[in-house]
């Protein structure tokens, strides 16, 4: 029985045997794998570590190398700045030293002023003591030369002190006239040299072309019979056309053409346009006349209105009121001496401006006054008055500057207290006025204005004769030498100038030339 039981339990201790053999052999190849595991772990360990050591060891190198280039940069760089600090030390130690000499030179010259002042102090203060004992010696003389010619003229004080004033009267005007001669002369000298230098700078940048016109324009037609078409039956046409142009047709036996009259340009203007476009339609009464002046009207102020504002852009003249462009592009149709108005006063702007711009002034100023300086010819025909007064009158209207009002006004008849504005107008008028092919005159007011100027020279007293000459821009007055003395000859000659000014219309200048001569005849037998 008892022989039986460990048979028994057998099987139970052979499980658990194989069970701690099991785990004793698990655990040896545990052992031997962490074993495998740790000696891999540790060659890989030592080869990070000495692949690290030789990329530090290569970091370290190329940061020694960077930090000896970058400290040879520096010092070459160092080496530069050094020598450039050098060389500007240098320099100003030169310059330095070459201001010291000058200063030094300077200073010797100063010395050497000094000293030749303080000796021409020292010789004017004696000239000054002996002009001081010389005047009250002569003061002494003069004084016993008057009671000496007192007793001996027996004159009184009273007496001789007025005889002593007459010649000393006459003395002074004959010492006046000759200094008001020679002031003059210096002036015009000066002032006639840089008046020729300016216009002529400024003429020779302008040059324009005028087309003459007259108060008259002609209409053509095709043949005689459009005569009687536009006389109409019982002459009703005509009535109804001069009533809606206002202008007067003349029709009469000159061939192929109809003249209008009128003062007014515009008029004129809408009248010639109104009576070619009758005759190229061929449809000529009353409503139709009524309809193509209306139209030809609006076309007309259409015209003006883009006229007027083509020319302040021309001109750079900004800011006009939109009447006074109108009135510009009105002047397009109005013209003085055959000139043009319109184009005339862009002339004046445009030599306004380039005067005051040699003058230093305001040339835009000028340039506007110089534009609008004509502005009342528009409508001289409707209102009273000069065209310098009712352009004053419009300018002052619609808000104009003083100077430009001013320069309107007053730009035929401008004065020593004028603006400066007013003078450059009155001048850039003239040049443009007076200029050769500007304007044209009839030869009968041609020959009334020489006429005129001739009489003008020879009311004057002590005038011979008088001639006009260039086209009557210069008149010679020949005086009698035994009635006007030389100083008397410029007296003469600024008031027949004067009289001129103020009693001739003219374009441009006048120049007076008066001539004084002896003639001594002697005939030997």
């Amino acid at each position: 029985m008892t022989a039986l039981i460990p048979l028994a339990l057998a099987p139970e201790l052979v499980g658990a045997i194989v069970v701690l053999v099991a785990a004793a052999g698990g655990v040896a190849v545990a052992a031997i794998l962490l074993s495998k595991r740790t000696r891999v772990a540790r060659s890989a360990t030592e080869q990070i570590l000495a692949q690290a050591r030789r990329e530090a060891e290569a970091l370290i190198k190329e940061a020694k190398v960077e930090a000896k280039e970058e400290a040879i940069q520096a010092r070459e760089a160092f080496g530069k700045e050094a020598a450039k600090t050098r060389d500007e030390l240098r320099e100003r130690e030169r310059s330095v030293v070459k201001r010291e000499d000058t200063l030094d030179s300077k200073m010797g010259t100063l010395a050497a002023k000094e000293k030749t002042v303080e000796t021409v102090e020292r010789r004017v203060s004696d000239m000054e003591k002996n002009w001081n004992k010389r005047k009250v010696e002569l003061d002494h003389m003069v004084e016993d030369e008057k009671r000496q010619l007192f007793k001996i003229s027996g004159l009184g004080a009273d007496e001789a002190r007025t005889i002593l004033l007459e010649r000393m009267e006459a003395e002074v005007q004959h010492e006046s006239a000759a200094l008001v001669q020679r002031a003059i002369e210096r002036a015009q000298e000066t002032a006639d040299q840089r008046s020729r230098e300016i216009l002529a700078a400024t003429i020779q940048r302008l040059a324009s072309d005028y087309t003459s016109e007259a108060t008259v324009a002609t209409v053509d037609i095709p043949n005689d019979e459009m005569k009687g078409r536009i006389i109409g039956r019982e002459g009703r046409n005509i009535r109804a056309f001069e009533r809606a142009t206002g202008v007067d047709v003349i029709v009469d036996d000159t061939p192929g053409i109809v003249v209008l009259s009128s003062f007014d340009p515009v008029r004129r203007e809408v009248g010639r346009r109104s009576l070619a476009k009758l005759i190229a339609d061929g449809r000529i009464q009353p409503p139709r006349i009524e309809q193509i002046v209306a139209d030809c009207r609006k076309d007309i102020e259409r015209e003006m209105n883009e006229t007027g504002k083509q020319v302040a852009l021309d001109t750079g003249v900004k800011g006009l009121h939109a009447k006074e462009i109108q009135l510009l592009g009105r002047l397009k149709f109005r013209t003085s001496y055959g000139q043009s108005v319109l184009k005339h006063s862009i002339e004046v702007s445009a030599l306004s401006g380039m005067l005051a711009d040699q003058l230093g002034l305001d040339g835009r100023l000028a340039r506007r006054a110089g534009l609008l300086h004509d502005i009342g010819k528009a409508v001289d025909h409707e209102v009273q008055g000069g065209h310098p007064e009712i352009g004053a009158d419009l300018a002052r209207r619609y808000n104009e500057t003083a100077e430009v009002v001013h320069a309107i006004g007053k730009h035929h008849e401008p004065d020593v207290q004028s603006m400066l504005y007013t003078m450059i107008v009155a001048a850039a008028d003239a040049v443009s006025a007076s200029r050769p092919g500007a304007r044209r005159e009839t030869l009968e007011k041609y020959i009334q204005r020489l006429e005129k100027l001739e009489g003008i020279a020879c009311r004057f007293d002590g005038v011979d004769r008088a001639f006009a000459i260039q086209a009557g821009r210069e008149v010679r007055v020949i005086v009698d030498a035994d009635k006007v003395d030389d100083e008397l000859a410029m007296t003469v000659c600024r008031d027949i100038a004067k009289a001129v000014e103020d009693e001739l219309t003219y374009p441009g200048e006048v120049k007076v030339t008066l001539i004084r001569e002896r003639r001594v005849i002697e005939y030997a037998r």
